[in-house]
């Protein structure tokens, strides 16, 4: 596996289907199922802390002055 840090969210979403494939098939070694399941986990942190940062992107705007605002729809205070 490259290094988990640098892969993009697809990439990672990927290799964490294709761990989720191995092990479904369910004739994998214990200890191979145990480090794919390991490295299915570090991928799942990296995909959902890839996903908390592009909210928190997408929460807060920018406003004419540079200034960050927090973004609210229409009818939502």
């Amino acid at each position: 596996m490259s290094d988990k840090q640098e892969l993009s969210f697809e990439e990672a979403m990927k290799e964490l289907e294709n761990l989720v494939e191995k092990l479904e098939e369910g004739d994998v070694p214990l200890e191979k199922a145990i480090t794919y399941y390991q490295d299915g986990m570090k991928l799942s942190k990296i995909c959902n802390d890839k996903l908390k940062n592009v909210q928190e992107k997408m929460t807060t705007i920018m406003n004419e002055q540079g200034d960050l605002e927090p973004f609210l729809v229409e009818g939502e205070e």
